[in-house]
């Protein structure tokens, strides 16, 4: 199994919430023996979306063999006004240049879906993220993590992530992982 985590944010510090987020399903990932690679989209170089160029972008030629490439995604965004940032939905326009080939876009990709916020409209960027995948004929979870991003970090180790938003990272790992649901309680102390 391959899996691709979609860091969204256009942070670039290591240290930054999506580097955090990132890392935490890299890490658990790869420890299953999942091939995993983050492709994050500040470093990324992909152009604006524009389909009148007459050679598609080595950049976009990469990213879309990347995410076709991947059975796993799991694509991380802040929400920006209402919304995912207007970059990471222009990146996942150029998949169009997928669309002549036999299993176009993101075919039966599963995809997990996370997006935090500062106050508790995360769920805003989920369900923009459910449609769009579900655009490009992709399979998102039944189970996304919408993030109160002042609850993100434990309150005594300010670089690791709380109980809480640890475990349920941890829940939907093992949904993508398994596709299975499994009845689990989550310590919210």
């Amino acid at each position: 199994m391959k899996a691709l985590i979609f860091n969204g944010s256009l942070e670039r510090r290591a240290e930054s919430t999506s580097g955090h987020i990132s890392n935490y399903f890299a890490d658990h990932l790869k420890t299953m023996g999942i091939q995993t690679e983050i492709f994050t989209l500040a470093d990324s170089g992909i152009p604006l979306f524009d389909l009148s160029l007459t050679k598609t972008p080595l950049a976009v030629e990469r990213m879309a063999q990347l995410f076709t490439d991947a059975d796993l995604h799991i694509w991380l965004a802040p929400l920006y006004h209402g919304s995912i940032p207007g970059v990471m939905k222009n990146c996942l326009d150029w998949l169009e240049v997928t669309a002549g080939r036999y299993e176009p876009y993101l075919t039966d990709k599963t995809v997990g879906l996370i997006c935090w916020a500062d106050g508790l409209q995360a769920m805003q960027g989920i369900n923009a993220m459910d449609a769009i995948a579900k655009s490009l004929r992709a399979w998102p979870l039944p189970f996304s993590v919408p993030i109160v991003r002042s609850a993100l970090f434990d309150s005594d180790h300010k670089t690791e992530i709380s109980p809480l938003y640890s475990g349920k990272f941890d829940k939907l790992i093992g949904i993508a992982t398994s596709k299975r649901i499994e009845r689990t309680t989550i310590d919210q102390s």
